[in-house]
């Protein structure tokens, strides 16, 4: 079993106390006594907060972090010492204490002798806040070598998703009695900090790890990447991983900001499917997708069955399923993009699945133009379009505009990708800069520029817009932006003060995202729970 732990990180006992019944209430599994957090710390206080946490009887880890691993006040060792022994004493479930501190003979000497009277189990912990620890394969026997009943606990920080497999394949060669995989069973901790290394956190029940750590909230989180015990439970799923749970995300960079997560999860859950949505960071180019398609593909055990792709991979989604001799939905050939990709169940070889590339940004984008305009699709022939962007989203746009006959420009930052773009669809282009003198009906943003976080930013300046507008007279101009978290960005906010009607984001993102469920599942989606789930949320 995996304990979702939330580490209670309190400046004195009060505080302590409050966070130890929250926990409790809000559905923790184990709770971690962060000692170090205490504020001028003593054996008496250490011991009082041990009393009132087994109170909850929740399995307890007591840690006292050396200021070197992370810890938040620097105390000596003989007093951190002093509390884990003590700890230890009370027969708390876990203590954790640093590997490298346990190598030296007195400290082991001291904690060794202490759990020879008691059922607590040592964690034996190594962290890396810098980046990445050197062969976590070594550094498992090296814990183990030193004290056979240790549960090693390695956790590092990774800059990419793709530095997050091999802690994976740590977790599946050595996993837990009853667990997934092949070699010795065994209990360990081994868990990626940093926002790539979140996915880490969420599929360590799948996995087998022993521990998880979750933050009661946003403020109170210990590392980098530890998401709070709410999201966990309802967003993530927790309950319901099991080692069977097939995996599906989102691919892209960025991923925080994505609703994708929010809605195919809710949608699994309402239908009782056994998977799990989860945000992948996959920062870089062609090369860091590429290896990541290639980490997946090698990982059968991972269960992964499907992905959304976001910015900036669409193009290299298709081309990689090109590349590996999948199969290619037409109109997803015809754009030049994908933003799904499905793993089927048959094998070509002994060491590949096969894979489908899909475009559902198309259907999803006419859909929400001709919903907001109260027109048909026909009534888009010969219409003055401007489309902001040349990347992945606006190909697919840029297709079905063209399928409707429309008058198209594409507008970009750079303009060779205009001017590409332009010519496989038949449109006119030209860089930023010529948006002052801009003259269309309908104004498409097909950017990141004004995506969460960044929601102060624009595409176009409000002046732009205002011309624009005073030039339609009476007709006036539509300005549909593709992002939508937030639903309502800058740029549709300063279209709305000038009078121009909008079409926000939303819209597309759902038709599209039902299309890609009924990819995922073979099941059709519902439209309007989609709706639903994401209107309550924001």
């Amino acid at each position: 079993m995996t304990n979702l732990t939330v580490p209670i990180s309190a400046c004195d006992f009060p505080q302590a106390a409050g966070q130890l019944k929250e926990a409790k209430a809000a559905g923790a599994e184990a709770v971690e006594l962060r000692t170090d957090y205490i504020e001028a710390l003593n054996v008496e206080q250490a011991e009082k907060i041990v009393s009132e946490a087994q109170k909850t009887h929740l399995p307890i880890i007591v840690t006292c972090r050396d200021k070197k691993e992370g810890g938040a006040i620097d105390y000596p060792i003989q007093l951190r010492l002093d509390v884990l022994k003590n700890a230890i004493a009370a027969n708390v479930d876990f203590v954790d204490f640093e590997y490298e501190n346990f190598r030296v003979k007195k400290n082991q000497d001291a904690i060794l002798s202490a759990l020879s009277k008691s059922k607590t189990r040592l964690i034996l912990s190594k962290h890396n806040f810098a980046g990445k620890l050197d062969n976590l394969d070594k550094l498992y026997k090296d814990i183990k070598k030193a004290f056979p009943s240790a549960i090693p606990k390695l956790v590092y920080t990774v800059n990419h998703t793709n530095d997050c497999f091999e802690a994976f394949d740590l977790l599946h060669t050595y996993p837990p009695p009853g667990g997934p995989g092949r070699n010795s069973k065994e209990d360990s901790i081994v868990l990626c900090m940093g926002e790539a290394g979140l996915i880490s956190r969420i599929i360590a029940k799948k996995l087998g790890g022993l521990i998880t750590y979750a933050s009661l909230n946003e403020k109170s989180a210990t590392a980098a990447g530890q998401i709070t015990l709410e999201q966990m439970k309802k967003l993530y799923r927790w309950d319901k991983i099991d080692a069977d749970t097939e995996l599906y995300g989102i691919i892209g960079s960025p991923v925080a900001h994505s609703l994708s997560p929010l809605i195919h999860n809710s949608s699994f859950e309402k239908m009782g499917l056994n998977k799990l949505y989860l945000p992948l960071l996959v920062d870089g180019g062609s090369k860091e997708f590429n290896q990541f398609m290639e980490n997946i593909l090698k990982r059968d055990w991972l269960n992964f069955k499907g992905f959304s792709i976001t910015i900036p991979h669409k193009e290299n989604a298709l081309k990689f399923v090109k590349d590996k001799g999948g199969f290619v939905e037409p109109l997803a050939d015809k754009i030049g993009a994908a933003n799904t990709i499905l793993i089927d169940e048959s094998r070509v070889t002994s060491d590949e699945r096969r894979l489908s590339a899909y475009n559902t940004d198309y259907a999803g984008a006419l859909d929400a133009i001709t919903t907001g305009m109260g027109i048909t699709r026909t009534g888009l022939k010969g219409m003055p379009v401007a489309v902001i962007g040349a990347g992945g989203v606006a190909r697919a746009i840029v297709a079905g505009l063209r399928d409707c006959e429309a008058k198209i420009a594409i507008y970009n930052r750079t303009v060779k990708r205009a001017e590409a773009l332009a010519k496989e669809f038949d449109c006119d282009f030209a860089g930023l800069e010529e948006l002052k003198d801009l003259n269309a009906k309908l104004v498409i943003n097909c950017t990141s520029i004004g995506m969460h976080p960044k929601i102060n930013e624009t595409p176009i300046a409000k002046g732009i817009l205002q011309k624009a507008q005073r030039h339609k007279g009476t007709e006036g101009i539509v300005v549909f932006d593709t992002v939508y978290n937030p639903v309502e960005t800058l740029l549709l906010k300063q279209a709305k003060e000038i009078g121009a009607k909008t079409i926000s984001g939303l819209d597309m993102f759902i038709f599209q995202a039902a299309e890609q469920f009924k990819l995922f599942t073979g099941k059709d989606a519902n439209p309007d729970l989609m709706r639903k789930i994401i209107s309550d949320f924001l």
